[in-house]
């Protein structure tokens, strides 16, 4: 082995993790963006065509607690790599549908693909860098996953507007599989991987966290941050789709790049906690996206992209913190119990899509902000009164991409 081979396939293994996760986020939530133009070409209302992202939601929510423990067993790079390609496979279907009842299908089943890439990934980086690396991995792979939840948003809108949405879900077929093919080529095979004793105890383990009274505060908090971020960035679309603002479908993917802007607030969250503690930051974080939330009712466009942007920063560090507090709360079985966060999370993307849908039909856009501002409310007394007021610090963790 000559001496460049390390630092070589050290190198290879950072792209190959953030591939991963650009190419899982740029599928989940790509048709955020063009719901409106959905929603016409279907002819149905936008609760109907919302289920598009509760299907997708859904199906991760039903998946991911297993996903590692499968994968515990089988392995790291086999599953992340074949997931990948067959993720090919429902988006193909998706822009081959004809009715609106095959597209969701084919979403639910895109959806039960994406937990064993991002999940194992996460696996994969804990145990294949030394810690002091590991958290430079993780900020790739987090990276790569906000980008690509971005790219699938604006660059699906630009495909449907000149092209046809159709084109869109081909382009992002063809993403999918490239990026498949990279991570085979580019991530060496685990070194480190221990194969689990078996599925059983993964799931006895998962059972006892529901007894962690600190662990289901935070399944609660989880449930909360993406019931809010479906909320808000799905109905936005259709607000600032329609008059007066009239936004195409290439417009509204830009607005999402508020993502990118509140993701550079996150690696200071650690700095933070460790400053004020967990409820003291959380709390005045969940007050400052209320106040974002708020801002999107005032009638100027540019104060809408700010209220966006501040609560694209403050879900952004919400979530952050929670995933590390699950590291911490839970002392054994930290895999099972970081899936279970999971499946919180996403519940609460499906509730906030199907809740939501109802709400704009009752009241139209501030229906939608009066019920994300119940749910923050109730984030804000599960924070005060059922987290501990000191815990130690939290080890360096991925954490999940919020929307």
């Amino acid at each position: 082995m000559t001496p460049t081979a390390p630092t070589s396939s050290f190198t290879t293994r950072y792209i190959a993790v953030g591939l991963a996760g650009y190419c899982c986020f740029i599928n989940l939530y790509s048709p955020q963006a063009i719901l409106p133009l959905l929603s016409a070409e279907f002819g149905v209302g936008a609760a109907e065509i919302s289920l598009l992202m509760t299907a997708g939601t859904l199906a991760i929510a039903l998946t991911a607690p297993f996903t590692g423990s499968v994968a515990d067993v089988i392995g790291r790079k086999r599953i992340i790599v074949t997931a990948m390609l067959v993720l090919t496979i429902p988006t193909i279907m998706i822009a081959l549908s004809t009715t609106l009842t095959q597209m969701i299908v084919w979403r639910f089943i895109q959806g039960l693909v994406l937990p064993p890439i991002f999940a194992v990934t996460i696996a994969y980086i804990g145990e294949e860098w030394p810690r002091g690396e590991a958290t430079a991995a993780a900020g790739v792979y987090t990276s790569g996953a906000s980008i690509g939840g971005f790219s699938g948003r604006f660059f699906g809108g630009i495909l449907a507007d000149h092209f046809g949405w159709p084109v869109a879900f081909y382009a992002l077929a063809a993403i999918a599989f490239a990026g498949g093919i990279a991570v085979l080529l580019l991530l060496p095979r685990e070194r480190k991987f221990v194969r689990s004793e078996g599925l059983l105890i993964s799931l006895r383990q998962m059972v006892g966290h529901f007894r962690n009274g600190q662990l289901v505060a935070t399944y609660a908090v989880g449930f909360g941050v993406l019931f809010n971020f479906i909320c808000t960035f799905t109905f936005i679309s259709f607000h600032l789709a329609a008059p007066p603002y009239n936004l195409s479908a290439t417009a509204l993917g830009l607005i999402f790049i508020v993502y990118l802007v509140g993701s550079a607030a996150t690696p200071w969250s650690g700095w933070a906690v460790a400053q004020f503690g967990r409820r003291r930051f959380v709390i005045p974080v969940i007050g400052a996206w209320l106040v974002g939330i708020a801002l999107t009712l005032l009638p100027s466009l540019w104060a809408i992209l700010i209220g966006l942007a501040l609560c694209a920063a403050c879900g952004l560090v919400c979530q952050a913190v929670s995933t590390g507090y699950v590291t911490i709360t839970a002392q054994v079985g930290r895999s099972s119990a970081v899936g279970l966060y999971v499946t919180s999370f996403y519940v609460g993307g499906s509730f906030g899509a199907a809740v939501g849908g109802v709400a704009f039909i009752v009241g139209k856009w501030p229906a939608c902000v009066a019920l994300v501002a119940i749910m923050l409310a109730i984030m804000a007394a599960i924070v005060k009164f059922g987290w501990t007021p000191r815990v130690p610090p939290a080890p360096a963790t991925t954490p999940v991409e919020p929307a």
